[in-house]
């Protein structure tokens, strides 16, 4: 993937060059991809790519995951237990607020903006746990539904990563089982099956034609 990263980064240059030639101070860039393409891997690898630039933009890179609904507002609703359940579905996230950093972001570039992270280990979002400064000048935003064709994540738009769909079941499953959300690895399999591979197809299935890169995510 390593000439992936490198093809990847060098468009963003490109991008962020003919932007700042007609007036714009910053660019925003959306990822997408099922659960098991590696989103958060091509944004991080990319951004790291770009920062060896010379004269390239200054870039971070940022994860849809921090916009997840906390448990404890899950459980408020009557439905908690199947909400928990599909975690990571599209209404288990707030649409309304990732659409709403991207206009701040775009919109209020001289500002010190903060966006909320996952915290991994309590399996919950982390509010504030980034901080987008002035000096940023290009942002990479990752997640499943950035390219949905449904309200609200239609208002965004770039790069679709697609993934075999053995591979990210194998992907999903391990990851599972490392963050101790399953304790075999059948069980594991069976929770990516039920609730991520059906995530995965909602996000093929409304992201096609939206964006402006496809790029396969392989194993190395």
């Amino acid at each position: 993937m390593e000439s992936t990263y490198r093809s990847l980064a060098n468009r963003v240059q490109r991008i962020w060059e003919e932007n700042r030639a007609n007036g714009h101070s910053r660019v925003i860039i959306a990822i997408a991809g099922p659960p098991g393409s590696r989103k958060s891997t091509i944004a991080q690898e990319v951004a790291r790519t770009v920062a060896t630039l010379p004269d390239g933009p200054l870039i971070t890179s940022i994860s849809a995951d921090g916009f997840h609904l906390s448990l404890d507002t899950l459980r408020t609703f009557l439905n908690s237990k199947e909400l928990i359940a599909r975690r990571g579905a599209p209404w288990t996230f707030d649409g309304d607020a990732v659409v709403k950093l991207i206009r701040r972001l775009q919109n209020s570039p001289d500002q010190i903006i903060t966006a909320p992270t996952f915290d991994h280990e309590k399996k919950d979002p982390a509010p504030d746990g980034l901080m987008i400064g002035p000096e940023i000048q290009v942002c990479l935003v990752e997640g499943n539904y950035l390219l949905s064709n449904e309200a609200p994540w239609d208002a965004i738009a770039g790069l679709l990563v697609t993934v075999d769909h053995d591979i990210a079941i194998r992907r999903v499953a391990n990851r599972h089982l490392k963050a101790g959300i399953e304790n075999t690895m059948e069980k594991a399999v069976e929770r990516t099956l039920n609730n991520d591979m059906r995530n995965g197809d909602f996000v093929m299935r409304t992201s096609q034609g939206r964006f402006d890169i496809e790029v396969e995510s392989v194993e190395v």
